[in-house]
């Protein structure tokens, strides 16, 4: 059986855990921070063997060194951007399969928010990790990319069965709901997600996972009709608030 578990660092990232609870392993996704993985890992009884990174922003990767150091894990990373990362042991790109906790998966180039950005999709476990590529009626800020590259990776996500889990990077989704129904506002599977997620925020809980088929009917990046739809989408998001 697989666990998956947020560990919330610096403002608004989310570290995921991920423990297999028939073999004891476990791994870290894009660790911000190194001590706070560390403990809620010993909490659990859990040893970290391995760390996947989905791009280098140091929000992302900051905890690599720390955690190697205290566990001799190793680091898989986009290769594109191994260099920028640290403790790298395998770099990895389009089609390069990977064991994680005793799941099978595929690695995606997702470039547009960095150069290198990529995904991990563990096909029977039914669960993509996405970085800062898409968040829950989001997409991440072109930063590295284009509207052309962005506008792929949604079409790519969307074409995903409905039941996949989404586990994106970071906690936006009551900003990013806030802001997709003034987008949509006849929407309403929006204006009911709108309400569940501003019930959960006034309880501190957490809104992640997402699932494919929640987007599919409420993000409005994966629902454009073509790159220059998104990149206007883009545009007004930037200038949000």
């Amino acid at each position: 059986m697989i666990a998956v578990v947020p560990i919330p660092a610096l403002s608004d990232n989310y570290v995921w855990l991920i423990h297999n609870e028939d073999t004891g392993e476990t791994a870290a996704v894009d660790p911000s921070v190194d001590r706070p993985v560390l403990d809620a890992a010993k909490e659990r009884g859990w040893a970290i063997g391995q760390i996947l990174n989905t791009h280098w922003h140091p929000d992302h990767v900051g905890g690599n060194r720390g955690i190697k150091e205290a566990t001799g894990c190793t680091i898989t990373a986009p290769a594109a951007e191994a260099p920028r990362i640290a403790g790298v042991d395998r770099g990895v790109g389009e089609g390069d399969r990977v064991t994680v906790c005793g799941m099978e998966g595929v690695v995606w180039n997702i470039p547009a928010h960095t150069a290198g950005h990529v995904a991990y999709y563990f096909e029977l476990a039914g669960m993509i990790f996405v970085g800062d590529t898409m968040f829950a009626m989001g997409c991440g800020r072109l930063f590295e990319g284009t509207a052309e590259q962005m506008f792929a990776n949604m079409a790519r996500f969307a074409a995903l069965p409905d039941d996949v889990q989404v586990f994106c990077g970071h906690e936006y989704s009551l900003a990013n709901a806030r802001w997709a129904v003034t987008v949509e506002p006849d929407n309403a599977a929006l204006a009911e997600r709108l309400g569940e997620i501003e019930r959960m925020r006034a309880d501190r809980q957490v809104t992640l996972p997402t699932t494919i088929g929640q987007e599919r009917a409420t993000n409005p990046f994966l629902r454009a009709a073509s790159v220059a739809d998104l990149a206007r989408l883009r545009s007004a998001k930037d200038s949000f608030g």
